[in-house]
């Protein structure tokens, strides 16, 4: 039996925040779930240094689960190394020598101390469930939210002391997973060329027991701004007559 009910949940979420795009619900597990399909994709052949998938990272499957729920296998994820590390499919010591890793070294993007510190998952899963948060028949592990710098700033309005980090943007999914911490990211350059994301675009990780104690938080602060906004439309009009 699941512990909220998720599809009225993500509703008043979406409603509070104004949300364009559906929250995914991501759920790491050791089995498959049932009645979850798994997901349906072709591996390229591989690179020279033997890594593929069925997308070119993990991150791409937060963006085709707006629409359907879909299990992931561990090796759907293997094409982008530093995706297959935050989410504790590999460890660094693994995938150190791989060309996409090299190549985030070598062109100063990254530096392998900043690479050593990275957030992961601690536990090895050999499934990764992704889901519109309206369909998913259990609870989930993480919420994950696409938003605007509008929707990011009520967020952090809401909640002051949450980081806000950077690349690699996937680092997310560990802080909300692991250290139970609401986490955005302004996303990064890899992430934002394999998903498409627009460049206003931010995400926010959100650990499910939190979801509630969120979307209550979040609705009073929606209240809040909308009567700052009254004043200062009706200050405003003052300055329109001069």
């Amino acid at each position: 039996m699941v512990s909220v009910d998720w599809k009225q949940a993500g509703k008043r979420l979406k409603q509070a925040l104004g949300l364009s795009h559906i929250p995914t619900a991501i759920t790491f597990s050791q089995e498959a779930p049932e009645g979850v399909p798994l997901h349906e994709g072709t591996m390229p052949d591989p690179s020279a240094d033997g890594r593929t998938g069925t997308v070119t990272a993990g991150c791409v499957f937060w963006i085709q689960a707006e629409g359907r729920a879909f299990t992931t296998k561990a090796g759907d994820h293997f094409n982008c190394s530093v995706g297959s590390v935050t989410h504790g499919l590999k460890t660094l010591d693994e995938v150190m020598q791989n060309e996409d890793v090299r190549g985030l070294l070598e062109s100063g993007w990254v530096t392998s101390e900043e690479a050593m510190q990275l957030p992961v998952v601690k536990d090895r899963y050999n499934f990764i469930t992704y889901s519109p948060i309206s369909q998913t028949t259990f609870d989930p592990d993480v919420i994950l939210l696409r938003l605007s710098a509008f929707q990011g700033m009520v967020l952090h309005d809401a909640f002051r002391d949450m980081p806000i980090v950077g690349k690699p943007q996937c680092h997310i999914i560990p802080l909300a997973k692991e250290h139970n911490q609401i986490a955005m990211s302004t996303g990064c350059t890899l992430s934002r060329i394999r998903t498409g994301m627009s460049p206003d675009e931010m995400t926010c990780a959100i650990p499910a027991g939190r979801f509630t104690e969120v979307v209550e938080k979040l609705e009073t602060r929606t209240q809040a701004n909308a009567r700052v906004a009254s004043y200062a439309n009706a200050d405003g009009r003052r300055f329109s007559t001069l």
